[in-house]
């Protein structure tokens, strides 16, 4: 083969292999160019819906304070044993006690133009319980406050399973997003023809916010036991769809 030849060849095997990879993304090229030029409608709409709960967490604890960082910890430990006490005799199970935080700090006095002055210590233990039967959940604070609890930092309310909430939330938001399809069509003079994807968002549920400790005391000065209302939960599900759209 002659210089010229050689040099020929090697122009055209780069030359070739560009035209092969150019024919081989032409059908994707096209299929995007086909994309782009239909219309589509990108709508998103949710659904909701009201379901009493079932189970309810709620924070509580101990707070001492001692001179000394060990007999705080110790009339810490006293009183929290009761309080566990209290729980399990209130028909609250050990697997649904958890302890949620412990905290030991020291206490000053502060004086202008003077050192802080060391005053004692401060102990804190909390726990969060879950509560499976509601019908306990007044009994269960009242035991654990008699008991010697002196700090509640509120209960929120729950579902032990909420697929089945969850999914009539479902229903409800691709009815919603079929309706908002089906009026942006008589809007466009366009009607949804097929549907190209459909995502689902992050969904939540909404509960009834949770009850102050000071609200607790209120109403155990009105009443015998502490009432808790549960009201009802609104479980969301957001989503979003793609319509191909045609006249």
């Amino acid at each position: 083969m002659t210089k010229t030849a050689r040099r020929l060849s090697s122009y055209a095997l780069p030359a070739l292999a560009g035209a092969l990879l150019m024919g081989a993304a032409a059908p994707a090229l096209a299929q995007n160019d086909a994309a782009f030029r239909a219309t589509t409608f990108s709508l998103s709409a949710y659904g909701e819906t009201n379901v009493a709960p079932d189970m309810a967490t709620i924070t509580l604890g101990v707070q001492t304070q001692q001179a000394t960082a060990a007999e705080a910890m110790k009339a810490n430990g006293v009183q929290m044993n009761q309080v566990m006490a209290a729980l399990k005799k209130a028909g609250i199970a050990e697997r649904d006690i958890q302890t949620s935080n412990l905290n030991l700090n020291a206490q000053y006095a502060y004086e202008q133009n003077q050192p802080p002055k060391l005053t004692g210590y401060q102990a804190s233990n909390q726990v969060t319980i879950t509560v499976q039967d509601l019908k306990k959940l007044g009994a269960a604070v009242d035991a654990t406050v008699n008991a010697g609890a002196n700090t509640i930092n509120g209960v929120s309310f729950g579902l032990k399973n909420p697929q089945v909430a969850e999914d009539a939330a479902r229903l409800e938001a691709v009815k919603a997003l079929q309706a908002k399809a089906e009026l942006y069509g008589r809007a466009t003079g366009y009607k949804a023809v097929r549907l190209v994807n459909l995502n689902e968002g992050a969904g939540f549920s909404q509960p009834t916010p949770p009850m102050p400790v000071m609200a607790f005391a209120a109403k155990r000065e009105m009443a015998d036991s502490t009432s808790v209302s549960a009201g009802e939960l609104k479980v969301r599900v957001d989503v979003s769809a793609t319509y191909e759209a045609a006249k």
